[in-house]
């Protein structure tokens, strides 16, 4: 994850929002022959901001229009990516018809806000294109009956960084937003995958899904128990965003896998696991050290050591189960995050090379 910088941060605009505006510029020189530019939509929450047009081209039948998108201070891949929309006029009685372009993914598994065999435009930005359709029509005599295709140059190489192959989105990115604004850093983006991981894992059916700290724990389970790709949630530093929505979608059963240091915070109550946010307690520890039978003097050595790494190495060297024991602290933890649903939790604890530690719970 991208360190954050110091200072205030500045605010960008959603592809959902650069396509809406997109749209509206698109369809306005459909009906009038004139882009306006810069365009402004009126979003959600009741901001109205300005687009500038990167490009445009009017047809006999068709226009298009594009806009840089400014994703401001957050690390967004889709940061500067141009999302361009081609408005064509549409069937008589047709509506608003969606179409994926280059660039956009298609959906191809059930559990997604949008069904299989449709662009992964999702739908706050439907109705937002939909609603700048109806206001241009209403200015300038239109039907609002239109084809509506967003593209993205580039964005099925941008895609292969997002988590859209996992969850059955394929041939680029989706178009997304719920309020049209990016907040820099707030990770709502990750944790939205999250949660559309878990969709697609009960839309399948899957008996165990597995999600994973980092890509070294998630290369030993997915080698450990030959899941597939799909069965995979994005999870990272996230633990509590997965288990609070868990509580109301639950799954049969979750494997946690994930290094040393990152599960013993999640074995002391932490629900966000990034070293920004939480730290393992050494003497909490060392506590559970002395737990699993590390004598006084081992137990103090590890108040003092540098890293939870250390405090592991120790406990492998004294050939003490102190893996097992956060292993099993951190399933309580989870467990307790989910009771009174469905879903059964296990713990895999593994070292920086891959290589099983801990565990808690039988898949």
């Amino acid at each position: 994850m991208a360190r954050k910088p110091d200072g205030p941060l500045r605010r960008g605009w959603t592809t959902g929002a650069c396509a809406t505006a997109a749209t509206k510029a698109a369809y306005t020189a459909l009906l009038t022959s004139e882009f306006p530019d810069p365009v402004s939509i009126l979003l959600p929450k009741g901001e109205r901001p300005d687009f500038v047009l990167a490009r445009e081209a009017l047809g006999d039948d068709a226009a298009s229009a594009a806009i840089v998108k400014d994703a401001g201070d957050d690390p967004d891949v889709t940061h500067l990516a141009t999302i361009v929309s081609t408005v064509r006029i549409g069937a008589p009685g047709s509506g608003v018809v969606f179409r994926a372009g280059e660039g956009v993914g298609m959906v191809t598994r059930e559990g997604l806000p949008i069904p299989p065999g449709e662009p992964a435009i999702n739908p706050v930005p439907r109705e937002l294109m939909r609603g700048v359709v109806a206001e241009v029509a209403r200015a300038h005599g239109g039907s609002g009956d239109v084809e509506i295709e967003i593209s993205v140059p580039g964005g099925e190489a941008l895609a292969k960084k997002t988590w859209n192959p996992r969850l059955g989105i394929v041939g680029g990115l989706s178009i997304l937003g719920t309020t049209g604004v990016v907040i820099p850093f707030s990770c709502s983006a990750w944790i939205h995958s999250i949660h559309r991981g878990i969709d697609v894992a009960r839309a399948g059916g899957f008996p165990l899904v597995a999600a994973c700290t980092g890509s070294t724990s998630e290369a030993a389970v997915v080698r450990r128990h030959g899941l597939d790709e799909t069965a995979l949630l994005d999870m990272g530093d996230f633990v509590g965003g997965m288990l609070k929505y868990l509580r109301r979608h639950p799954l049969p059963k979750v494997l946690i896998g994930g290094g040393f240091a990152k599960l013993a915070k999640l074995a002391q109550g932490h629900m966000d696991l990034h070293s920004g946010r939480s730290q393992v307690d050494m003497d909490w520890l060392a506590e559970q050290l002395a737990a699993v039978g590390g004598d006084a003097g081992l137990v103090e050595r590890a108040k003092v050591a540098n890293t939870a790494l250390e405090v592991l190495n120790m406990a492998l060297e004294a050939g003490l189960p102190l893996a097992n024991r956060i292993g099993e602290l951190a399933r309580a933890e989870a467990a307790a995050m989910v009771a009174g649903t469905e879903t059964e939790i296990i713990v895999e604890v593994f070292d920086r090379k891959g290589n099983l530690v801990g565990a808690a719970g039988e898949v």
